[in-house]
């Protein structure tokens, strides 16, 4: 399952540098792994962890933020979706990779109890590279 929302950078959503918050990247990340792991689970999914966060390289005004979310591990009712941030250039036709993040989510039911999802399906070799890296994580995080 993968979703792929873009957002036009502007200057209310910059620090004085020029580049885009952090925070708002954050939330855009948070947004986009909701969104991949509700029609994944077909249910609503509440954000447990942001296991990660790499920013890599700023995106700035008129840049547009593209970001993938992609779903590469599940439990029992978890979901750990996988987003990648791209800043795209218009003027020069450049992409340039901003940010990287796994974020975990859990499935609920009306009453926002956890509720079973179902099991991923790994269809590249990406994403079986990263469904063993979410399992070396948790692995590592449980020790």
């Amino acid at each position: 399952m993968r979703t792929i929302q873009a957002h036009l950078i502007l200057p209310p959503d910059t620090n004085h540098h020029g580049t885009i918050f952090g925070g708002k990247v954050l939330a855009y990340i948070d947004e986009v792994a909701a969104i991949t792991s509700m029609k994944h689970a077909g249910s609503n999914t509440v954000t447990v962890s942001i296991d990660s966060v790499d920013f890599l390289s700023p995106a700035r005004v008129g840049d547009l933020l593209e970001l993938e979310g992609r779903v590469v591990y599940t439990g029992k009712t978890s979901i750990t979706v996988f987003v990648r941030v791209t800043a795209f250039q218009v003027d020069t036709g450049k992409s340039t990779l901003t940010t990287e993040s796994f974020v975990t989510m859990v499935a609920v039911d009306e009453n926002g109890k956890p509720r079973q999802v179902p099991q991923v399906k790994i269809q590249t070799e990406e994403d079986r590279l990263l469904h063993e890296q979410v399992k070396l994580r948790r692995k590592l995080k449980n020790r």
